[in-house]
């Protein structure tokens, strides 16, 4: 694909989704769209080589890796010092959601791109073995570790009904 033109217009019109793809493996919208950015770049160096069928697969494995790096990193442990705000905001999501987003936060990197590239992105374990570069074997239990996680540190309720609606703000 050497079209430039092309890419542009993929970038524009897939950059939102792969935003909120992001966030659910990293938990944080800076992050996020960081990792999109750099995703970005490593799309735009790979263009000409790339088949128009594997962009997406290439892109999910990029943002993976970059959101399982960038959980590792020391600065993520900074402290901040930022004062809190003088009136808290209001939040604009449900309760449930906010649980699942804490429930996420708590998971190790890979179990979290596990469960985001399983069941957000509905990649199957074969797929999601090859993005992440492990085994099947692997995606299996990272999977069932995870939900276990979740399942344990969610309410009742949350977890009978489970939706990626609630992931999202």
């Amino acid at each position: 694909m050497a079209d430039r033109q092309e890419f542009a217009g993929i970038a524009r019109e897939r950059a939102s989704a792969w935003r909120r793809t992001a966030f659910l493996m990293c938990g944080d919208w800076a992050a996020a769209e960081d990792i999109v950015q750099v995703t970005l770049v490593r799309l735009y160096k790979q263009w000409n080589r790339l088949d128009a069928a594997g962009i997406d697969a290439y892109t999910r494995r990029v943002m993976s890796r970059l959101a399982i790096d960038e959980a590792r990193r020391p600065h993520r442990r900074a402290e901040v010092l930022i004062p809190p705000p003088e009136h808290p905001v209001p939040a604009v999501c449900s309760a449930d959601g906010i649980d699942v987003r804490a429930a996420l936060d708590r998971l190790a990197p890979r179990q979290r791109a596990v469960l985001v590239l399983r069941f957000y992105c509905d990649l199957t374990v074969s797929q999601t073995a090859v993005a992440l570069r492990i085994t099947e074997g692997t995606v299996k239990s990272q999977t069932a570790r995870a939900l276990t996680t979740l399942r344990a540190s969610l309410p009742a309720a949350s977890v009978s009904t489970p939706t990626t609606e609630r992931l999202l703000p």
